[in-house]
């Protein structure tokens, strides 16, 4: 029988049906499961897509400028 406590602790981003899964696999195998994870948010903003149209699209290109920025700043950094 498997022993709930070995799984580590249980954070409260676990209990978010999909989302937490998902991060629980990064966490436990990075390497391994960050394909999977970039597969399905590839899936999803194609799915966005589909449904909302180019807004979708605008709307997730204007959520990736502040990351664009810190990248960047790093970039210069050294």
């Amino acid at each position: 029988m498997t022993d709930i406590s070995a799984a580590g602790p249980r954070r409260p981003y676990h209990f978010v049906p999909v989302l937490g899964w998902i991060i629980r696999d990064l966490e436990r195998d990075f390497r391994g499961n960050i394909g999977y994870a970039a597969l399905i948010a590839v899936t999803a903003l194609i799915l966005a897509v589909k449904t909302w149209g180019l807004v979708a699209l605008g709307l997730t290109a204007l959520a990736s400028v502040p990351v664009m920025f810190v990248i960047l700043i790093l970039l210069t950094r050294g």
